[in-house]
């Protein structure tokens, strides 16, 4: 079995490739190089010859096919031979108009019985038309094309067989047409490959952004609950411990212990959130463990901070609530800390009202004070973003938050979630 050794192929294949890249850049430049070069390939080929040699009666071939054509002099041969030639100057840029050119000056060539070499230029330009031209006129391009293989044929029957004429000029004629809408639909699915890579590279640095964008939402909308809550926390039990240090130095004690909790558990729960946003392979890997999310377990605690503060918590649960999925439990804990560091905020001396209820796939989380009826931010007509962030969070899992004041006097948020299985979480 004979192998090949092709291992040398690689560099000469890289060279070959960037010099086709070099000609097609310099060609773009300056795209009349090649179409002069084109011309005087085609006159030191085909035009010169016959100049030479006195045209195609010149002793070659048989003698009746020598007397079929008219011999031309000098000055005529080269008259046709310019204007079969020179209009492929203009062969990409006016394709339709060259091959009309040409094929005008053809008719007049062989309807005078004269036969040349530089007919050749008729081919190229129906090869350029079906490369560069519009597509809706190849038809017309092809009809003229039948029209001056008929021609032709018809001239050289006294020396050729019109059907062996025939078949060798329009076999000519159809490579030149096959050869250039090969090239046409090449160069169209390489267009087409290089704009599908461009647009998906838009499309990766797009999903890309978003997915930054929505992290960097993820990460705000978490170290605003932990931040604004814990403050609010810390807030409170700083005034309460500083009015009761000369009343009951132990409350102010107490009240110290609890800042410093608060604040070790803000830190926490800042460190675990800043702690996902590294890659693993900064971790080292017999580092600890990140802690889990909080979830509905956590609200008791929540809720015995907030009692620390000088607020009345009641909370109340109804349903298999900590069976849910840790996404829902997250949910449903930051909204509650969020309802919980407002009140603080707003509301002095009140009773609050948490309940969280599962009814079927149905989860409820009411939180209503007996404080006074102020909106988040402090405004009547704004809302804080806060409470943005809560319909942000309910919106995940299809749900709604509705806050305002309640006509006991106080002020309810309310939040419901949809947990009907999607169909793409099924």
């Amino acid at each position: 079995m004979t192998t090949y050794d092709i291992s040398g192929m690689g560099p000469l294949v890289a060279r070959l490739s960037r010099c086709g890249q070099r000609l097609r850049q310099a060609d773009r430049a300056r795209p009349w190089v090649l179409d002069t070069l084109v011309v005087a390939v085609v006159f030191l080929m085909f035009c010169l010859p016959d100049l030479l040699r006195g045209g195609a009666d010149d002793g070659d071939g048989p003698p009746r096919f020598l007397l079929a054509f008219t011999e031309l002099p000098v000055a005529g041969m080269l008259a046709l031979q310019a204007g079969l030639v020179l209009p492929l100057l203009w062969r990409r840029r006016r394709p339709m108009v060259a091959f009309g050119v040409i094929a005008a000056v053809f008719a007049l060539q062989w309807s005078l019985g004269v036969a040349l070499r530089a007919d050749v230029a008729l081919f190229v330009a129906l090869y350029s038309m079906a490369l560069h031209g519009r597509l809706r006129q190849l038809p017309w391009a092809g009809a003229v094309m039948a029209g001056a293989v008929l021609l032709v044929a018809l001239r050289v029957s006294s020396a050729v067989s019109v059907w062996d004429a025939l078949f060798f000029l329009s076999s000519t004629a159809t490579a030149a047409l096959t050869l250039g809408l090969m090239i046409r639909i090449r160069r169209a699915q390489l267009a087409g490959l290089r704009e599908r890579a461009a647009r998906l590279e838009i499309e990766r640095d797009q999903r890309s952004r978003l997915a930054t964008a929505t992290e960097r939402t993820r990460v705000a909308r978490e170290m605003h609950d932990i931040v604004g809550h814990n403050l609010a926390v810390i807030i409170t039990l700083a005034d309460a411990g500083a009015y009761a240090t000369d009343i009951a130095p132990e409350r102010g004690k107490e009240a110290l212990r609890l800042i410093g909790d608060t604040g070790r558990q803000a830190l926490g729960e800042l460190r675990r959130v800043l702690g996902v946003l590294r890659e693993t392979g900064d971790r080292p890997a017999d580092g600890p463990e990140l802690s889990p999310q909080p979830g509905i377990a956590d609200i008791g605690a929540l809720c015995a901070t907030v009692r620390a503060a000088g607020l009345e918590v009641v909370y109340r649960t109804s349903g298999d609530v900590e069976t849910l999925d840790d996404g829902v439990q997250l949910t449903v804990y930051r909204i509650v800390q969020e309802a919980l560091t407002n009140t603080m905020k707003h509301a002095d001396d009140t009773r609050v009202h948490l309940a969280v209820v599962l009814t079927g796939t149905r989860l409820s989380i009411r939180v209503k004070d007996t404080g006074p009826a102020v909106t988040p931010s402090g405004a009547p007509n704004e809302e804080g973003h806060g409470l943005v962030g809560m319909r942000e969070r309910a919106a995940l899992y299809g749900g709604t938050v509705t806050a305002g004041p309640t006509a006991g006097g106080g002020w309810c948020v309310e939040a419901v979630l949809d947990l009907t299985p999607r169909d793409g979480d099924r």
